[in-house]
């Protein structure tokens, strides 16, 4: 049995993390086995990736060297993590996959999103999503909230405005080129109506599938 593919997209501070903590409570209690994960990350090698990529330190990083980052911590993902989950039968949901790189370096940097669709086609070892939720956000509001955290500000957070904008405008272009795919939710909503909002399209999923 094959499992179930979900990823969360969407501006950081736009409540990902929260929801995805939420549903991974509610597909147990009804039965499911859940692994949750994020990237870059899910693995020792992806997170060891992960802290290169986000480092402040790291100002000089080129963006062809940040997309092949987050494709090779992608790779080991799939193979280590991501696959084997799904070949037996539990439900993945994972905060951020291949999108976010479309996003952010095929639209953010502008390398655009067929170098980047070309590179990952190896990381990705055939593994697509089933359903992607993009957390629709402003990107101001998003950066707000993540401020408002005092976790201290990554790589990526210190990007210019127009950055940010551009990759926001880049996940809206995604949700025209995957309508089936993705699913678009009011991030600026109550904690509750998105965990709603949420459960129900995950159990549509389900029923969909069988």
């Amino acid at each position: 049995m094959k499992g179930y593919f979900i990823t969360f997209e969407g501006p950081d501070g736009s409540g990902k993390t929260t929801q995805i903590g939420l549903l991974k409570d509610y597909l147990k209690e009804i039965g499911f086995e859940v692994v949750v994960t994020r990237e870059p990350g899910g693995t020792s090698i992806g997170e060891a990736i992960r802290e290169i990529i986000l480092d402040s330190a790291y100002g000089e990083m080129t963006p062809v060297t940040e997309m092949l980052l987050y494709a090779a911590a992608r790779a080991q993902h799939v193979d280590e993590l991501i696959k084997p989950a799904l070949e037996s039968g539990k439900i993945v949901l994972c905060d951020r996959f291949v999108d976010s790189s479309l996003a952010y370096q095929g639209f953010g940097r502008g390398l655009g999103i067929e170098l980047i669709e070309r590179v990952n086609k190896v990381a990705l070892n055939g593994i697509n999503p089933d359903m992607t939720f993009f957390f629709d956000l402003d990107p101001k509001e998003g950066l707000k909230r993540g401020q408002a955290r005092g976790e201290g500000v990554d790589r990526l957070e210190l990007e210019s405005m127009d950055f940010h904008q551009r990759v926001y405008d880049g996940f809206n272009g995604l949700c025209l080129r995957y309508p089936d795919r993705f699913k678009r939710v009011d991030a600026s909503m109550g904690i509750h109506d998105i965990h709603k909002e949420t459960i129900n399209r995950i159990l549509q999923l389900l029923k969909d599938k069988k």
